[in-house]
């Protein structure tokens, strides 16, 4: 069972608009700390709606976006020729991370970039492996992940994966935890004084996303694992990568990890 991730990006890209590319592009220059990238040569891993691959095409990177999802492929192929029609410096394929021998042939990388997908593979450590293997000497690792919350998330697995089992487990799933969520962002308005229905206005401002397909995203995203910063950090320190940044959730949603490859043994 998987979540249909590129058919939430196909809904979304009806609401891509200048104002969520320019936040996508803020987003990436504040996480690796530049003011562009002209120049670089970028790996978008598990790229869905494109909206990554474009802000980075925009601030000058060569770019090399895949998914596994043929939708999502579809939806990234879609930016490129609508944005960036004719460039040769954005290829769009398909591809697994999970994909030894595919990911070989891509070559190295001064930026690898994997926000919140890796967790969806199925085989998450063996997934930043590969795309670890991928940076080159000197290059940057971006990387977002699930948060470990020990129970909640396995509860969180079962819920997903009923999400995922068929119609009625999706509908049940919604019923449930839609009206829960609406409830959450109210109050969130309510407690620091802003109107109803603010929170969602201003949810563009994170990284250009939308509220309601990150709610789907969320609960239907099938497969499902999850790391703690600990974990993470013992996993890619081993391998020559320091970190240089990193912003942390302290429950549900990803932690996101910057980190550099200083030249050792790749493995």
């Amino acid at each position: 069972m998987r979540f249909e991730f590129g058919n939430n990006w196909r809904s979304f890209l009806a609401l891509l608009d200048e104002r969520r590319i320019e936040e996508s592009e803020r987003a990436i220059k504040i996480s690796l700390g530049r003011d562009n990238l002209a120049g670089l040569r970028v790996l978008d891993i598990g790229s869905g709606s494109g909206l990554s691959s474009l802000a980075m095409h925009r601030l000058g990177a060569s770019v090399t976006s895949f998914d596994y999802d043929a939708m999502s492929v579809e939806c990234t192929r879609e930016l490129r020729d609508r944005f960036a029609a004719g460039s040769e410096r954005w290829e769009v394929m398909r591809g697994s991370v999970l994909d030894a021998p595919f990911m070989a042939t891509l070559g190295s990388y001064d930026i690898v970039y994997a926000w919140g997908v890796l967790h969806h593979t199925g085989d998450m450590w063996r997934a930043i492996d590969l795309a670890a293997s991928r940076v080159a000497d000197g290059g940057q690792f971006l990387v977002a992940l699930y948060n470990d919350q020990g129970w909640r998330s396995r509860l969180w697995w079962h819920i997903k994966r009923a999400y995922c089992s068929g119609s009625i487990g999706r509908a049940l799933v919604k019923t449930a935890f839609y009206p829960l969520f609406a409830l959450y962002a109210l109050a969130l308005d309510l407690r620091q004084g802003n109107m109803p229905g603010t929170h969602a206005r201003n949810y563009a401002r994170r990284r250009g996303m939308s509220l309601i397909h990150d709610w789907r995203d969320w609960l239907g995203g099938y497969p499902f694992e999850v790391a703690s910063p600990a974990a993470v950090h013992s996993a890619l320190t081993p391998r020559g990568f320091s970190l240089e940044n990193e912003t942390l959730t302290r429950g549900w949603g990803c932690s996101e990890f910057v980190l550099r490859q200083q030249g050792a043994k790749r493995g």
